[in-house]
This record gives structure tokens, C-alpha cells and sequence, in this order.
């Protein structure tokens, strides 16, 4: 029964290294994990912007470091607001209504 299938049914990408049925929308569970990396990935990069500073080995270390570099807190939340607007984009993406192209 599995030969009976028209060749048409499947779509490939990336020169058939990515296979998938016509018809199928991304799981689930893939769509909620974009939100939890995503919102991972930006309260770690606020949890250590200028480093690890209250680490009890290293933590002297990288504020030495940051007073002598004098790293830019504006320019890091700049990058954050880009990957809010990144994650946004992404999220209205994931979460649309399928449709097949």
C-alpha cells in the first residue's frame, strides 16, 4: 500500500535532506518550545549581561575585567530589544494559520 502513495505527497528542502508530507503543520509542542527557548535564551543573556559577577572564584575577576573594559549597558539592551523583536517575528510565524504553499 506504501508504493500506491503519488510521488507528489512529499516535499523536500534542502536538496532532500528535509522530507515532510504535504499538508502537515508543525507540532504542537515545537511551536510552545520556541517560546520557551526563546524566553530562556533572554533571561539568560539579562541573568549574566556583564558577566558572572557573583561567582565566588571568577567573580572579582570579571568585574575587574568590566571596569576596565566599560562594557556598554546600552548597547545590551539594544541586543535584547533585537531579540524580542526577533522572537516576536517568530512566535506571529509559528502561531499563523497553516497553509500550504
Amino acid at each position: 500500500m506504501a508504493e500506491s502513495r503519488a510521488p507528489n505527497e512529499i516535499k523536500e528542502y534542502a536538496e532532500g535532506w528535509i522530507t515532510e508530507r504535504k499538508g502537515t503543520d508543525v507540532p504542537a509542542f515545537l511551536k510552545f518550545a520556541y517560546i520557551v527557548i526563546a524566553l530562556g535564551a533572554l533571561g539568560y543573556f539579562f541573568l549574566f549581561m556583564n558577566g558572572e559577577v557573583n561567582h565566588s572564584d571568577r567573580g572579582v575577576l570579571v568585574q575587574q575585567l568590566n571596569r576596565a573594559t566599560e562594557s556598554s549597558s546600552g548597547f545590551m539592551y539594544f541586543v535584547a530589544a533585537l531579540v524580542v523583536i526577533f522572537a516576536a517575528v517568530l512566535f506571529a510565524f509559528a502561531f499563523r494559520k497553516f497553509h500550504e504553499d
